[in-house]
């Protein structure tokens, strides 16, 4: 049986773990932080579990399938509803749309836009749907180990139909007028941390996927999906190890070996690094002359997506808000373009998260639990310290801006817990390089065959998963990525035993 040593056990460590072990592999996970999960962590306190980095659950086939992978009922793990409305957007002018994936409710809130941009909105959907079914077909479930795996006339021709070339915002704009309802169609590429202006058209797929295939809440916070998964492996026999950070992968003669922790070496025959890519070159593999292309000179020169500004907050009364809301800028385009130029917004946009509103699991009785998170620039620049001051007067400015929403005028009196990740917080807490959250950014020269891959070309038996490799960032993305890291293994490690 082939030992497999996994390199931090986040959302796509640890359902690689599940998957290997299936398979029949030896697994044991290494992981820095005090409990599971990566960016999908949690905190509590006076009875308030708020949920630390992703939020929204789409795709939810993605979640289920790695349970029933491994013989399980995934009911028996997790338990889903559906949010309706999907979100509720808040504009300047003190006007809101709801945005539902019931067809009739959805179509009560377009039509207040005129008949001419509801047929617009609805021609949108029909044609990323088109080119989201070529995304699943030849990239989600396809890595490059060879350049004509992607240059070829196959792939080259997907590539062409995509018309990637365009960004979100311009393909958006082609169906519909309303700037409105532009904002509420591009925002959400903002999840992976790129702009709409300037991110590739093809990631206004994320939209139509939230309006056709809905948005789902997990019971008890998306934290639950990464405790189900670690009580699954360790249920198959896998091992964890929690407060044990590896300070290096180790290997000799090109090939990996396994890694050091505690200055104690644990050997493997395979080492997958769920750690974010940029930040285990650097610091996990010490020889530059063996990372191939991705030196330090390479990954300094390379795109990094938004960081995030998080508020957690514990209120002493109920709000009425949705699960999912957005507070957009009076400027949306300035908004995102002072985020490409390192400037922080002034007049940010943000979103807001309200699990309590269904869940009376994650707050004390008649209080409310409300994640505010701000799209703000990574720390590549090196403008940005986020020392106390500027933590505290950017909390203050944020504070101030929900108080001007429509019911949260009394909110600053109502807070009784707080708390606060900036982009140094997720530097140091999760390994990200310049605390990028969402990692390298999906440009198109890093995207697909251009991304980091998940087999290490220079390095035998090392393989890579996560938000910086190949396919992407999101959870249902990383999870697809964390498929194709197993199946790359087993092209090289088809007998176990």
């Amino acid at each position: 049986m082939k030992k497999v040593i996994i390199i931090g056990a986040g959302v796509a460590g640890l359902s690689a773990a599940i998957r290997l072990k299936t398979l029949g592999f030896d697994v044991e996970i290494y992981e820095k932080n005090e409990k599971v999960g990566g960016r999908m962590f949690s905190i509590e306190e006076r009875g308030f579990k708020f949920d630390v980095g992703p939020t929204i659950v789409m795709m939810p086939d993605f979640y289920k399938e790695v349970f029933s992978f491994s013989g399980v009922n995934p009911d028996d793990y997790i338990k889903m509803v559906q949010v309706d409305p999907l979100n509720v957007i808040h504009f300047q002018d003190g006007t809101s749309v709801r945005v539902s994936s019931n067809l009739p409710k959805l179509m009560s809130e377009l039509e207040q836009f005129g008949m001419k941009e509801t047929d617009g909105y609805l021609a949108y959907l029909a044609d990323v749907y088109e080119r989201y079914a070529i995304v699943k077909e030849t990239f989600l479930d396809k890595s490059y180990r060879k350049p004509r795996e992607f240059f070829n006339p196959k792939t080259l021709h997907s590539v062409l139909k995509l018309r990637t070339l365009n960004s979100a915002y311009s393909s958006i704009s082609k169906f519909v007028k309303d700037e409105k309802l532009r904002q509420i169609l591009s925002f959400q590429t903002l999840y992976i941390g790129v702009s709409p202006f300037s991110g590739p058209s093809i990631y206004t797929i994320i939209p139509m996927i939230e309006l056709l295939y809905g948005v789902w809440y997990i019971q008890g916070g998306m934290y639950q999906m990464a405790k189900a998964m670690e009580r699954r492996f360790i249920e198959m026999g896998g091992k964890i190890r929690l407060n044990s950070p590896v300070d290096e992968i180790l290997t000799l003669s090109g090939k990996v070996t396994g890694v050091l922790v505690n200055n104690k070496p644990i050997y493997s025959d395979i080492v997958l690094c769920n750690a974010d890519f940029p930040w285990a070159l650097n610091n996990l593999i010490k020889d530059d002359n063996i990372k191939g292309k991705y030196v330090p000179k390479k990954l300094d020169k390379m795109d990094y997506a938004a960081s995030s500004f998080v508020i957690y907050l514990g209120l002493k009364k109920k709000y009425k808000t949705s699960v999912h809301a957005i507070r957009f800028a009076k400027n949306f385009k300035q908004n995102i373009d002072e985020l490409d130029k390192d400037i922080l917004p002034d007049d940010p946009s943000f979103y807001m998260y309200s699990p309590s509103q269904i869940d009376s699991s994650v707050a004390p009785d008649n209080k409310e639990l409300i994640y505010v998170l701000v799209p703000v620039p990574n720390m590549k620049s090196g403008q940005f310290e986020w020392d106390f001051g500027m933590t505290e007067s950017y909390k203050d400015k944020i504070i101030d801006l929900i108080e001007k929403i429509p019911g949260f005028e009394d909110i600053k009196a109502n807070i009784e817990v707080l708390k606060i990740y900036t982009p140094k917080t997720y530097g140091y807490k999760f390994n990200l390089e310049h605390g990028a959250t969402f990692g390298l950014k999906p440009t198109l020269l890093q995207s697909v065959y251009f991304r980091p891959q998940p087999k290490f070309k220079t390095i035998e038996n090392l393989y890579f998963t996560g938000s910086s490799t190949h396919p992407g960032a999101g959870v249902p993305i990383v999870m697809a990525g964390a498929k194709l890291a197993v199946n790359e293994i087993l092209k090289d490690h088809t007998t176990h035993e």
